[in-house]
Formats: structure tokens, sequence, C-alpha cells
């Protein structure tokens, strides 16, 4: 019975680093099926299911991918053929596993929505022998329509596993200090390189509905939160936070990024340097949505210097701070 047994590997950590996702590619098809998978989400989207499922099927998912694809082709990676979040994600798993040289430490990489997936790492990670699970969100300040689903899609996975690993799913990181010395560095690498002064700095987050905010998510105090912790490394430069990437009709968290873009000219703010903390890699959101729209709507509302800080991405002291993050949690 013994010598028929089949060999079975154990002992080993698997880390497993978690961001949003990404489209397979950007064709309509591919972003139509990333599309379906997000906003299906419940947490993403907290209305009655029922009739959010007609108006998605419908009418999103019928109009939205076209708009939606043709803001990933102004930003899509033409030579490695892929978005720069899954780019960037994949960089930083492969610089943080240089510096754990063992084998008892296993280090991986999933999407929320799309490929690859959490269930299907999970499992990879469990055939390699991985009998504790670490997950670290890459979500550095706290809200349910992100850390948490990625919790929930961890759980629904281990819920159907025979033998499941002992689980470790790492904090948000809104106010540790390597944070926000990367993204302090980040702005003054930025500032140095341009040839103009900012008159503002303005962080930009992505946004939440407000009553997500009303029922008790604490999003919205961990942004303003990174922005004070940044804000006093920078006494002579005024930062303001602002959230994007509002979604329908409802009200959302505010002041809202493009409408403060249009308004700054007009209170004699002309140069703006912007910087998006919430993103731990630049995405369609980042690079379409703040450096080429944003920027746009600033110019011809009157501004005359724009530039945004890029994201951490696989900055030193950012792979520094996810070593951290793991090291405090193994």
């Amino acid at each position: 019975m013994k010598q028929n047994h089949p060999t079975v590997k154990f002992g080993k950590t698997g880390i497993l680093l978690i961001n949003l996702g990404t489209p397979d590619s950007t064709n309509w098809f591919d972003i139509r099926r990333y599309l379906k998978e997000f906003l299906s989400d419940k947490r993403v989207i907290e209305v009655n299911p029922i009739v959010w499922q007609l108006i998605l099927n419908l009418f999103i998912l019928t109009f939205r991918p076209s708009k939606t694809a043709k803001a990933y082709k102004e930003i899509w990676l033409k030579k490695e053929n892929m978005s720069p979040l899954l780019y960037y994600t994949i960089k930083q798993t492969e610089k943080i596993s240089g510096f754990f040289k063992t084998e008892n430490l296993v280090i991986d990489f999933a999407m929320r929505y799309g490929n690859p997936s959490i269930k299907s790492k999970i499992l990879k990670l469990q055939d390699e022998g991985c009998e504790n699970l670490v997950i670290l969100p890459l979500y550095p300040q706290y809200a349910a329509p992100t850390t948490a689903t990625v919790c929930d899609e961890v759980y629904r996975t281990l819920m159907n596993m025979r033998w499941q690993p002992s689980l470790k799913i790492i904090p948000h990181y809104e106010s540790n200090p390597l944070y926000i010395k990367a993204l302090v560095n980040s702005i003054h690498k930025k500032i140095n390189e341009i040839n103009w002064k900012p008159d503002l700095i303005l962080a930009s987050y992505h946004g939440i509905p407000k009553k997500y905010f009303d029922k008790g998510d604490p999003y919205h105090c961990y942004c303003h939160k990174t922005t004070r912790l940044i804000a006093e490394k920078f006494n002579a430069i005024e930062i303001k936070t602002t959230f994007q990437s509002r979604f329908g009709p409802q009200e959302w968290l505010q002041p809202y990024t493009d409408k403060t873009l249009e308004e700054l000219p007009k209170a004699g703010k002309k140069n703006v340097l912007a910087i998006c903390p919430g993103f731990s890699s630049d995405c369609v959101e980042t690079l379409e949505e703040i450096l080429i729209q944003g920027k746009e709507s600033f110019i011809e509302s009157g501004g005359e210097n724009f530039d945004m800080v890029p994201c951490l991405n696989d900055n030193d002291d950012h792979i520094l701070l996810l070593k951290n993050l793991i090291e405090k949690n193994t």
C-alpha cells in the first residue's frame, strides 16, 4: 500500500500577489468578457442583481466594450502584447522572487478579474507543495470593492478544496512608512525631470459610490490619510485629494478628478502634477484616463503644464516595500 501512494509535495509557503485584472487583448470579445466578470461582482455593483444583470447584458456589455477597447489600445504595450498592469505585476513578482533564495517559498501572482485567475494560481501553489498561503492584495487603501472581493474569491476557492492550506491575508498599507517614502521619492524624481514648478499636486484615487462610504466603507479615510502623510513632506506645494473613474448616474466620492482638472486653471492653478497613489501599477485608469484624457481636459480649460508621476510599478523602493510586507507576514 505504501509503495502505491502518490508523491505529495509539502512544506512550502506560497505568496500570491493579486492585482485588479486586465483583458487578454484589446479585441471586443476579450474586453467584453473582462467587463462582464468585473461588473458582475456584487461588491463592485451593489444593486438588485436581477435588475443589474438585465442592464449589464442588454445595454452596458453591448456598448461599453468598444469605448473601453479604444482606451486600452491607447496604452497597450505592443512589443510585450500585454497591458501595463500585467507587465508590471509580472516584473514585481520576478523582482521580489529574487530576494528570497529558498525553495520553501514560492512567489506568484494572480488577477482578481481576467487571467491568470486566483483559483488557478491557488491550485497551482497547492500542487507545488504550498501548505501555507499568504495573499498580498496590491491595494494600499482597503475598500470592499477591491481588497474584500479578493478575499471573497480566495475563500470561494478554498471552500471547494479538500486539502486546504493555512491562510493569511496581508492587510492594507496606506500609511506604511516605506510606502509613503516610495511615493515621496517618485514625486521628487518627477519634479526633478520637469522644467516647471507645480502649483499643485493632485492625488487622484479610484472612486467608489458615496453610498458605500455611508454604509461604513473606510476607503475614503484611508485615501485622505495617505495624502496627508505625503503632504507632510511637501510644505511648499499644496496637495489635493480627488476621486476618479466614476461609473453610472449615482453620486460618488468627491471632489471628482475630471471636474477638478477643469476648474483648477480658473482658480489660478495652471501647472499641475498628478499622482495616483492607490494604483500599484500603471494601467488604463492612470495612463489613459489621467495622463491622456485628464491632461487634454486640463489644457483645454486653460492649464499650461501637466504631467503625471508614474505609479510605483517595479521601482526599487516599491519592491522593498512589498518584500517588507511579505517578511512581516511569513
